[in-house]
């Protein structure tokens, strides 16, 4: 039996990844000069600045309440932005570090079938080495066999001649 062949080189997988941190994000805007303005009250004043309110006090009222509607929705908006790109951020962070550990497990199996395919190969040529051999030997051994027959045929013809 022919040698064995070589044990295929192991190169060892990439290791995977470290899940990334936390992005690195710009502050959110600063909203508390909107929330401290939101109020529309009216300057000090005197007989016509009272008249005036007296006489725009609902028109005021409807834009005071209008002004905090709109700050609080500015303030939720606000919120719901920097909650939304942070979900989104980890999401992406998530599939991200999933198909990379995902690549690495194919890279590990390529390289298992890759080590059983060259030994596999090696050992179907030292076979082959070794059928290859063995008929070699196998057709010498007739050859010589042959002529080790011819030699006794010529032995055989002489001494039939000589009688």
């Amino acid at each position: 039996m022919p040698p064995p062949a070589p044990a295929p080189e192991v190169v060892p997988p990439a290791p995977a990844p470290e899940p990334p941190g936390a992005p690195v994000l710009p502050a959110p805007p600063d909203a508390t000069p909107v929330n401290a303005a939101w109020r529309a009250e009216p300057a000090a004043g005197g007989v016509v600045r009272r008249w005036l309110e007296r006489a725009l006090r609902p028109r005021l009222d409807a834009q005071v309440a209008f002004n905090a509607r709109q700050a609080q929705l500015d303030n939720a908006l606000l919120e719901w932005l920097q909650a939304r790109f942070a979900a989104t951020h980890e999401h992406y962070d998530r599939l991200h570090h999933a198909a990379t550990r995902r690549m690495n497990e194919i890279d590990e199996r390529h390289q298992l079938l890759q080590e059983r395919l060259v030994f596999h190969v090696h050992e179907l040529v030292r076979r082959i080495d070794f059928v290859l051999e063995a008929s070699e030997r196998s057709r010498l051994s007739a050859e010589a066999e042959l002529r080790r027959l011819a030699r006794r045929v010529e032995e055989l013809e002489k001494r039939l001649e000589g009688r």
